[in-house]
């Protein structure tokens, strides 16, 4: 299975949070072929920088080292995402589901809003 992890997960993982069930965890330490999206550390360094979220100042760092593959940012997904019906509005969100979608990837998420679109899922 092809994954794109929401940023939620990759936070969860990095810091073992118990949230993240065990079975998904051993999925993540076999799966070859699981992404994080430039957009998730591009959101956590701002809400860092806002305030809104409390860890290390490398955490941006740490999601880029953790050994998952990079997904940058292209036209395309950018397109995707801003012609997206507008279900949610949080940008991040809209760009994971559109880079899921180009990619042919199963975005893991636990966000109800997300799971409003037409997107293959895995309920984390």
């Amino acid at each position: 299975m092809r994954l794109l992890l929401d940023t939620h997960v990759v936070l969860w993982w990095l810091v073992d949070d118990p949230t993240l069930p065990e079975e998904f965890k051993a999925v993540l330490d076999h799966e070859r072929d699981v992404y994080v999206s430039a957009a998730t550390t591009w959101e956590v360094a701002i809400k860092q920088a806002a305030g809104k979220l409390k860890s290390t100042d490398d955490l941006p760092e740490r999601i880029r080292n953790g050994g998952f593959r990079e997904l940058p940012i292209s036209f395309e997904h950018t397109v995707v995402a801003g012609r997206l019906p507008l279900l949610h509005r949080d940008p991040f969100d809209r760009m994971l589901v559109a880079q899921a979608r180009c990619e042919g990837l199963t975005l893991a998420t636990r966000n109800a809003q997300i799971q409003r679109y037409e997107v293959d899922l895995l309920a984390v």
